[in-house]
């Protein structure tokens, strides 16, 4: 299945990029660090909570749907409003597949296991789910959230076979991004904050300040659901960063995504 063919200049860009030293790397109007708002799985929560108060606050938000999820058939025309409004809807796979293997996996279905699927199997499922998005909000660049973290298939990775469908992809569990030259938007890493206050999600924002990096959120129940953070938490989070807009450049992965790529591209492109 072909790519996107809109994706494939931020591609060229990166392949003919000068490398970026960490002095020459900067964000939008001087801010020193970029903050992404992101929540998986497409969950009641998100549009009930999540999205009013992103919006009380002027913020968007990347909504990372799993396109089989009943939310997705039962809420699409509230999905589609929200792309309408500026949040950003990634790709997180047709039916979330994560590895069964390990202690706390038991959760699996063996039709969601990626143990059992392919390179291939994954390529298709994800592309598929870009054409789905598409079909939602009409949009054609896209970002992706790696299920679970997890990237290995029956017979191998599937990031390679996906890389050119996407400007971004989230696919390993970390902290806060401190050197922005070091950063592979391929490879960029998220903190789920499952439980977490205000405060703890606040000294994050506040320590991606101090490097001049990033910190990316990835969400998943606000007040509900599962691995939720409760409603106060978030607003906290949101009040602080709405009053400090001059220092943190809050806005959707890919816009973050388009500004890196930017960033990393010479001057002008080599002649053939």
């Amino acid at each position: 299945m072909k790519a996107y063919p809109r994706l494939w200049p931020w591609l060229l860009l990166a392949a003919c990029a000068h490398p970026v030293h960490a002095g020459d790397f900067h964000w939008p109007e001087g801010r020193k660090a970029a903050v992404s708002l992101a929540y998986d799985d497409a969950l009641d929560s998100q549009l009930d909570n999540a999205i009013p108060a992103l919006d009380r606050h002027g913020f968007k938000g990347s909504f990372y749907l799993t396109l089989a999820a009943e939310t997705v058939r039962t809420r699409i025309a509230e999905w589609r409003a929200a792309a309408a409004n500026g949040h950003e809807l990634g790709n997180h796979s047709l039916f979330h597949q994560c590895s069964g293997k390990g202690p706390g996996r038991e959760w699996v279905q063996p039709q969601q296991d990626l143990d059992t699927v392919s390179v291939a199997q994954m390529h298709a499922q994800v592309a598929l789910a870009n054409t789905m998005l598409h079909a939602i909000d009409g949009g054609g660049e896209r970002t992706f959230t790696v299920p679970c973290g997890d990237r290995f298939a029956s017979d191998g990775s599937y990031l390679d076979a996906v890389a050119p469908l996407f400007v971004g992809i989230k696919s390993a569990v970390g902290g806060v991004v401190d050197d922005m030259a070091a950063l592979d938007p391929l490879a960029v890493p998220v903190i789920a904050p499952d439980g977490m206050s205000g405060a703890e999600m606040i000294a994050l924002v506040e320590q991606a300040g101090r490097s001049g990096g990033m910190v990316n959120f990835t969400f998943h129940g606000i007040g509900g659901d599962h691995l939720a953070v409760t409603r106060e938490a978030h607003e906290e989070l949101l009040a602080y960063l709405a009053a400090h807009r001059d220092v943190y450049w809050t806005a959707t992965f890919l816009e973050q995504m388009r500004w890196v790529h930017a960033q990393r591209a010479p001057a002008q492109l080599p002649r053939p």
